[in-house]
């Protein structure tokens, strides 16, 4: 996975500008103002200020549509240029003119970035470690804020600060930026996929995954083009073809249906479970636990249901389902279907070493049922297993023949199921039937519907990658603003453009804003001043040192965001984002005495920064970058960017009025309120996606808005 992690550390890049920029027009302005005489025109000094937030608003409008159109990549190249040449407008700005038109060139910069990095990432990251990954801009845009203040701080001790020196330094980083986008960075396998480009789209995943064998992904990425069809909700017991075909009951019955996977030579047979499946339930009745609650959205208890049923730590690695569980511990798979004896396996084990220093060992991230290092009696079985074709988070992606259907093939989406798993020479008993012994079985459910495919392409499981490339053809052009309509889309629209107001108006620029002031009250502007720094610089140290303490907690963050999951950091970072706020409402009305009062709301601005970028700063670009197809998923991420920029623009500009209002305890009062509402929001609307591919996420949503609309 190096290829994919090096990608997104380059295209977090543009975060980190993001990061630096901000911070440094924080620390700059003061000497701007004096540099032009702006201390009576507050007007003038909060335009150079916001002009970057209105350049940002005004190219998010557009961005995502050019980005569906043209691609991610230069998208991300145009950023590049604009902040490096925004960076060299302001080194030179010889006028107030000069300097807004250099900001606005900045803030379209910032809007590309914020805008189309997370897709970007998500788009070519694995599942497993896709919530890691797209937590870097969250970090890389911390690390540039805080460096950013260290040299601001530096500059500051001179004799005669240089602002343009400051903003100007920017186009440095910007070069590293246009190189890596122009050199490094590949487009989007999905962007590639969705305008027909099947050849490019394949390379590029071999580059990113490290593998020369991508046709299940690309299989996956082609289904992905067309979702929101007719899907049942199904269950089946599975196993290798030729382990059921030796059981003549089973060879005999009607109901076997034999499925494909999208690698050469995989087939299995599948025996539909006679009943209801228990995604299917959840599905249409909601889990137990969660019957009684009416405002609870079906999507939730719809995804919920797929991480409750994962099977247990340490049960029984399916041969259908290697890439079950965390990608870091399992083995490499160099080889299929071979013979394992006593007296070829110190051999092997020769090879297997010198194989590990080649260059595909280390790439391959599917795994094997039998690690090099079993015991004999489990070699025994080896040329018995089936190496599945995972997509990802414990899903498979499979086909099915069915001459009675228009079309002709069915894509089918596999979920092993957490019930009871058997070893060879047991049985296993399954609701609503039973498995045959002496075979390896699995109980699945499965998401089915129509393939793209057709029975022409598909002649044998041997012709999957074959008929993914004769689809090409088959690729919409465009997307259209209709598709916005569609249930699914709708649904995750309502999410995502939900979740970013709430993040907007849930107090993170208020408490930015008033950090120094509240930690100057502490006692630090003193201290610091006692130790012969201007007020100025004590003020860039401040914000210095509270940014660097965002970047611990960051990293907890992208440690448990493919672990514990988004809603769960989410459901477990607001409670304390409110309490923190309460803290400081408390603080601003009851007398606790100057030092008392100076420890609490210090304490209390350092716990919401740190629980702040550990949830609801990361999660809600994530959630949008992930539960939108991907034939209009730069669309609506742009809708969800522009709806970020506008509470943004709305939240600066209101709090002057509301602090002359209402005072700081009244609009802490109002964020810890909104800080509520967020967190009932979260549990009754916003499903878990840690772990899903992409399109089976937007299956997901597809399949739960039309049957929350049938069910109205």
């Amino acid at each position: 996975m190096r290829g994919a992690v090096l990608v997104a550390i380059a295209a977090a890049i543009g975060n980190f500008l993001q990061g630096w920029d901000n911070a440094t027009i924080a620390g700059s302005v003061l000497y701007i103002k004096r540099d032009f005489n702006l201390q009576s025109q507050p007007t003038i000094e909060g335009l150079i200020v916001a002009m970057s937030l209105i350049g940002a608003t005004v190219i998010t409008t557009f961005s995502g549509s050019v980005s569906d159109s043209l691609g991610r990549r230069p998208m991300l190249l145009i950023s590049s240029i604009l902040y490096f040449l925004s960076g060299l407008v302001m080194l030179w700005s010889p006028n107030v003119y000069v300097l807004l038109l250099a900001r606005l060139l900045d803030g379209f910069g910032i809007g590309l970035a914020v805008t189309l990095v997370p897709v970007y990432i998500s788009e070519t990251a694995p599942p497993e470690i896709r919530g890691l990954l797209n937590t870097l801009p969250q970090f890389t845009g911390s690390a540039g804020m805080f460096l950013s203040y260290c040299m601001v701080f530096g500059m500051s001790l001179m004799d005669s600060p240089s602002w343009r020196l400051m903003l100007g330094v920017l186009s440095i980083p910007s070069i590293i930026y246009i190189a890596l986008a122009v050199f490094f960075l590949p487009e989007s396998p999905r962007w590639l996929v969705s305008k027909g480009k099947m050849k490019e789209a394949k390379q590029v995943l071999q580059m990113l995954r490290g593998r020369e064998d991508v046709s299940g992904e690309m299989a996956l990425l082609v289904e992905g083009l067309d979702v929101g069809g007719e899907t049942s909700i199904e269950e089946y017991i599975i196993g290798p073809d030729d382990d059921l075909a030796d059981d003549q009951e089973l060879a005999l019955e009607k109901d076997r249906i034999k499925l494909y996977g999208a690698e050469e030579g995989q087939s299995w047979i599948a025996k539909p479970v006679k009943g209801q499946s228990t995604l299917g339930m959840v599905s249409r009745y909601g889990s137990v636990s969660n019957q009684s609650m009416s405002l609870m959205d079906p999507m939730v208890t719809l995804f919920g249901s797929v991480h409750e049923k994962l099977p247990e730590s340490g049960s029984m690695r399916s041969m259908l389902f290697p890439n079950f569980g965390s990608m870091f511990n399992v083995a490499e798979n160099n080889a299929k279907n071979e013979q394992w004896d006593e007296e070829s396996s110190p051999k092997r084990d020769r090879e297997h070493e010198s194989d590990a220093s080649g260059d595909e060992s280390d790439d391959n991230l599917r795994s094997p049922l039998i690690s090099r290092e079993d015991t004999n009696a489990e070699k025994e079985n080896a040329d018995d297993q089936v190496s599945g074709m995972g997509i990802g988070g414990g899903w498979q992606l499979a086909y099915r023949k069915d001459d009675n259907i228009p079309g002709g093939v069915k894509r089918i989406y596999l979920h092993q199921e957490g019930g009871t798993g058997s070893r060879r020479g047991s049985v296993l008993s399954l609701s609503g039937g039973d498995a045959p012994a002496d075979g390896e079985f699995i109980h699945a459910a499965a998401l089915v519907s129509q393939s793209v495919l057709r029975p022409g392409d598909l002649s044998s499981q041997h012709q999957i990658s074959v008929a993914v490339d004769k689809r090409a053809e088959y690729v919409p052009k465009r997307s259209s603003w209709m598709e916005l309509f569609e249930p699914g889309v709708k649904h995750a629209l309502f999410v995502g453009v939900g979740i970013q107001i709430l993040q907007q108006f849930s107090g993170i620029n208020g408490v930015l804003y008033y950090t120094p002031q509240i930690l100057e009250q502490a006692g630090v502007g003193v201290l610091l001043s006692n130790l012969g720094i201007s007020s100025d610089s004590a003020s860039l140290l401040i914000s210095a040192l509270t940014t660097l303490l965002m970047l611990p907690s960051i990293g907890v963050a992208m440690r448990l965001m493919d672990i514990a999951g988004r809603r769960w950091l989410l459901l477990s970072t607001l409670p304390i984002l409110l309490i923190s706020l309460i803290v400081l409402v408390l603080g601003n009305v009851i007398h606790l005495g100057s030092i008392v009062h100076a420890v609490i709301s210090t304490v209390s601005v350092i716990v919401y920064f740190c629980c702040f970028v550990m949830g609801f700063g990361p999660v809600p670009n994530i959630l949008c970058a992930e539960i939108f197809p991907t034939r209009v998923r730069g669309l609506c991420i742009a809708i969800c960017a522009l709806t970020f920029w506008i509470g943004d623009i709305i939240v600066t500009y209101s709090l002057p009025v509301m602090l002359n209002s209402i005072g700081l305890a009244g609009v802490f009062g109002i964020y810890a309120v909104v800080c509520t509402i967020s967190w009932f929001f979260v549990f009754f609307k916003v499903p878990e996606t840690k772990g899903m591919p992409l399109e089976v996420i937007t299956e997901f949503f597809a399949v739960g808005a039309k049957r929350t609309a049938g069910n109205n």
